[in-house]
């Protein structure tokens, strides 16, 4: 898949996503900016950037921040976001930024195993010194909000082996490999909250169709299907007075530029 077709699963339904599904995230951006001390003047990127919500967070701690993402539609939502930043439509493997204009260069859950690429251009546009820090999932399956996730599945046997592909840098030791080899000293992994939560059974279907994973089921299934099959899955894990919620295991990185 070219960068360019990224929109047409992501980008679909931007809004939906920013709003429905991304604030779920703010544990995993909170943790993170607070693990690299983000403060006044710090000049970031933030890789595969999304809606822009990270950016809107490290903008609040100070740092001074563009990003990138390759749906068109999600960059307007994350520009709306934050007018004052430069954020850019673009091929994450080919920055176009100058070398050392960065001192931090973040991804949440953007950078993957089959996109070294993007490890290579960060590191380009990197200070000496400079870090690179990234999140990706761990052990999805096993993990206590798994069954958040598992429509994700509902794809063809060949999407679902590539994204089991793309996640294979939360294993023990490939991600500090993967970085060691492009140049970063990498320090060991380490667990970012993560999880995900919705007021009901109809805002969960909602939201989770708004993400890529997603749209590739969707291929397979249809559109009112897979928001049929997902609200049913929900409406099982009601809990009276209580969000559906689940915990879903993500690691972080942080490399150093050598």
């Amino acid at each position: 898949m070219t960068w360019e077709m990224v929109d047409e699963g992501w980008g679909r339904k931007a809004v939906e996503f920013a709003t429905l599904a991304e604030p779920a995230n703010c544990r995993e951006y909170l943790a993170m900016h607070q693990r690299l001390g983000i403060g006044e003047g710090d000049r970031l990127l933030d890789v595969a950037c999304g809606a822009g919500l990270a950016i809107e967070l490290a903008g609040i701690r100070g740092a001074v921040c563009a990003g990138i993402d390759a749906s068109p539609r999600l960059v307007e939502v994350a520009r709306d976001r934050n007018p004052d930043c430069d954020i850019r439509v673009g091929d994450m493997e080919a920055l176009p930024w100058g070398d050392a204009s960065f001192d931090v260069v973040t991804s949440f859950r953007g950078i993957w195993g089959t996109t070294p690429g993007a490890v290579d251009e960060a590191r380009r546009v990197l200070v000496p010194s400079g870090r690179l820090a990234m999140t990706v999932w761990g052990n999805v399956g096993k993990s206590p909000g798994a069954w958040m996730m598992s429509p994700y599945l509902w794809a063809t046997d060949e999407k679902v082996g590539h994204q089991a592909e793309m996640v294979s840098l939360g294993r023990p030791g490939v991600g500090e490999a993967f970085l060691d080899e492009r140049g970063f000293d990498v320090a060991e992994r380490f667990e970012v909250p993560f999880v995900f939560e919705f007021p009901d059974p109809e805002t969960y279907a909602r939201g989770l169709a708004a993400t890529g994973p997603a749209y590739e089921a969707i291929q397979s299934i249809g559109e009112d299907e897979f928001i049929a099959r997902a609200t049913e899955l929900a409406t099982g894990q009601v809990r009276e007075g209580r969000a559906l919620r689940g915990q879903i295991q993500l690691f972080g990185y942080v490399g150093t530029k050598r």
